[in-house]
């Protein structure tokens, strides 16, 4: 015999009682496709996307003078890309003052300061010329968070560095003569106010009603600080600056010309600043706090293992068993700066190119820049300032962050 036939009704009704609600329906489940679609195409759109538009790099080097940062930029984009060598064969005396130096690749056309530079056309060996801007702090409070009130504009039109067909627009800011007065207090307020700068013009532009396709990035995405090889500890300017630069950059710090220490005074020189910057809670990056996945973390944990990178620079080549490598030539051999054995370079060199760059970019937006922001957009509901563009109002000072 077959079973009574239930009503159509009656079938609605247990449907309808045995449904799971909207709101406490599972996420989305993956499903087995049972042909192809065309998903991983995207990475490719992606991929010749990035080639044709290319990307910005926008890079800080802090540091005395005499610790070869010059140097550590030159091997590290293996071209003339530093102010000290934008001009082969002749020297330029740079001035013993904190300022802070734009070297971009392309041209900088700079309101208010200086012509075009005859250097504009100067190859640097990578099919694009190199112009250097030195850009001087106003004595005004605020006044470089403000540029078109009382300091002067700098328009970077970078041309690209290109690699296998991808471009990149590299900008370099230095700081000649950091930490080499007597009095060092507050040295470090003109490099806080440069890169708060770049923040307030990235708002501005992203604030307007009607914006640009794709807003110019000026920002610091990384800011290479240079220890000097004392061997000893990390001096309180030291530890200030990292303390102050670490809440608004992403800050790598690294031992300069690690070749005049031995192996034995590079690892104790190297715990004692591991310790100082754990005592002081300094955070540098990679921070833990960013640490996405398991995979990202083990990989980050290792490379803060190794901070701070005992490096050595070198801008010349020299033979090695059949081989040209960039190094240092001394009395008993050849310092190879690409050579793990010898220094820890490559591990830099890979933290801000080859594996964390899009990284360092990320965390400038998604944190360091948004914190700027954040704070900016509650400043705007003040007496003074415009809740539209946060230009100071009229008679008002500017802000200082």
């Amino acid at each position: 015999m077959e079973p009574p036939a239930v009503p159509e009704e009656e079938e609605e009704e247990e449907e309808k009682e045995g449904a799971v609600p909207l709101s406490m329906a599972p996420g989305p489940v993956g499903c087995q496709l049972f042909g192809y679609v065309g998903i991983e195409a995207v990475l490719d759109q992606m991929k010749i996307k990035t080639m044709k538009t290319g990307f910005e790099f926008n890079i800080m080097v802090v540091g005395q003078s005499g610790l070869g940062k010059s140097t550590m930029v030159n091997t590290l984009f293996k071209s003339k890309v530093s102010r000290k060598s934008s001009q082969p064969g002749q020297e330029e005396r740079i001035p013993k003052t904190v300022q802070l130096q734009s070297i971009t690749h392309g041209k900088v056309t700079t309101t208010g300061l200086c012509p075009t530079s005859p250097w504009d056309k100067q190859g640097t060996g990578l099919g694009a010329c190199s112009c250097v801007h030195s850009l001087k702090t106003s004595p005004t409070p605020g006044a470089l968070l403000f540029p078109n009130v009382s300091s002067p504009l700098t328009h970077l039109c970078p041309t690209v560095i290109e690699e296998k067909g991808v471009k990149m627009k590299l900008t370099v800011t230095d700081t000649p003569g950091f930490g080499d007065q007597i009095n060092n207090e507050n040295c470090w307020d003109p490099i806080i106010k440069y890169i708060n700068e770049q923040y307030e013009r990235y708002l501005r532009e992203e604030i307007l009603i009607t914006r640009k396709r794709k807003i110019p990035d000026t920002r610091v995405h990384g800011c290479v600080y240079f220890v000097p090889p004392t061997g000893h500890w990390l001096r309180p300017l030291d530890l200030e600056f990292m303390r102050r630069l670490s809440r608004i950059v992403n800050v790598v710090p690294v031992i300069a010309k690690a070749d005049t220490l031995t192996l034995e005074e590079r690892a104790e020189f190297k715990q004692r600043i591991q310790e100082d910057l754990k005592t002081h809670t300094i955070s540098v990056y990679p921070q833990e706090d960013f640490d996405q996945d398991p995979e990202d973390r083990a990989l980050n944990d290792r490379i803060r293992e190794k901070i701070p990178f005992a490096v050595v620079g070198a801008d010349q080549e020299h033979q090695v068993n059949g081989k040209r490598v960039l190094g240092r030539k001394t009395k008993w051999g050849i310092i190879e700066v690409e050579n793990p054995a010898h220094c820890e370079f490559p591990l830099l060199r890979d933290l801000l190119i080859r594996s964390h760059l899009q990284d360092l970019k990320d965390i400038t937006h998604n944190v360091h820049y948004e914190s700027y922001r954040v704070r900016r957009l509650n400043e705007s509901n003040r007496p003074g300032l415009s809740p539209l563009n946060g230009l100071p109002g009229k008679g008002e000072a500017s802000s200082h962050l």
